[in-house]
């Protein structure tokens, strides 16, 4: 029945779903394209009492090491979106940094900062990304949601609870996002290049873009803090626990060093947090999602 809805792969090992490349596994994998695919797919689940979880590009999620006796929905081929003069109208699974290349490339400004983000817009705004002081909900105007009920409901920008690196989709996953409105402005396409080279530039040089991870483990404590100078002064630079290690270049990113289990990452996640709890009374919160499945 389930292939009727959306295409469905059985027995699927998720290590190209996630960045960590955790080999992670799921008895169903489903592969929806449109929002009624989506929807489709939701109320046959729910009417079957079926668990289901929702991942985009796998990009800040530490997926566990057993298998998800239910149905993994990846968003990655729900994927189109539009640009109306000033306005970006996209799939929850349109990839961020796509969405912001095109739009710098038509002299729309303000998504610079988010060219070298690997997620989906969903994922996004979920988490309310950001990198060099800007954050996605800066420039969400709406976004359009599939409730608890099963309803299509619009929600605009001052009905969404946000902070640093946190909304309120995050505490309710029966709120599942089908699109997003982004509302930007003109610009200045040289400009805007430049200023995405630099960055990019000085990410290479301060960051382990070359090896397997979710990004910045932890939130900075504040901006006069930054999490990873934190870490490093407590030595943890090169660490290793199984195949997970502290990377050598930023102390707050942990790398796949081969063959990461989901447990060595939680487990220097837990030594970095208890040791920075000790040493500066600072409870890091972790900025990647810890997903548990029963």
């Amino acid at each position: 029945m389930l292939n009727n809805i959306c295409e469905i792969v059985e027995n699927v090992q998720l290590t190209n779903y996630n960045t960590y490349k955790i080999n992670a596994k799921t008895k169903y994998l489903a592969l929806p394209k449109s929002k009624e695919e989506i929807i489709g797919l939701i109320k046959y689940l729910k009417a079957n009492n079926i668990k289901y979880f929702i991942l985009g590009n796998g990009s800040n999620v530490i997926l566990p090491d057993n298998i998800f006796n239910g149905v993994v929905i990846c968003l990655k081929n729900y994927n189109n979106y539009e640009i109306v003069d000033d306005k970006i109208i996209a799939s929850a699974g349109a990839m961020i940094p796509k969405i912001a290349n095109d739009a710098i490339n038509i002299s729309l400004k303000g998504l610079e900062w988010a060219t070298g983000i690997p997620g989906t817009i969903g994922g996004s705004v979920v988490g309310n990304a950001g990198a060099y002081l800007h954050e996605i909900m800066e420039f969400v105007e709406s976004v359009e949601v599939l409730d608890k009920d099963l309803n299509i409901k619009k929600l605009d920008k001052k009905d969404i609870t946000y902070d640093y690196r946190y909304t309120n989709f995050k505490d309710d996953k029966s709120i599942v996002i089908l699109s997003v409105t982004l509302k930007l402005e003109k610009g200045n396409k040289e400009e805007s290049l430049a200023l995405v080279k630099d960055r990019l530039e000085r990410r290479q040089a301060s960051q382990p873009l070359g090896y397997p991870s979710a990004g910045s483990v932890f939130r900075n404590p504040s901006s006069e803090l930054p999490a990873g100078k934190i870490i490093e002064e407590l030595g943890f630079k090169g660490k290793i626990i199984g195949g997970a290690i502290v990377s050598k270049l930023h102390a707050n990113f942990i790398l796949n060093n081969g063959n990461a289990t989901s447990n060595d990452i939680k487990s220097l996640i837990k030594e970095i947090q208890d040791k920075v709890l000790n040493s500066y009374d600072i409870n890091l919160k972790c900025e990647q999602e810890i997903v548990e499945w029963d």
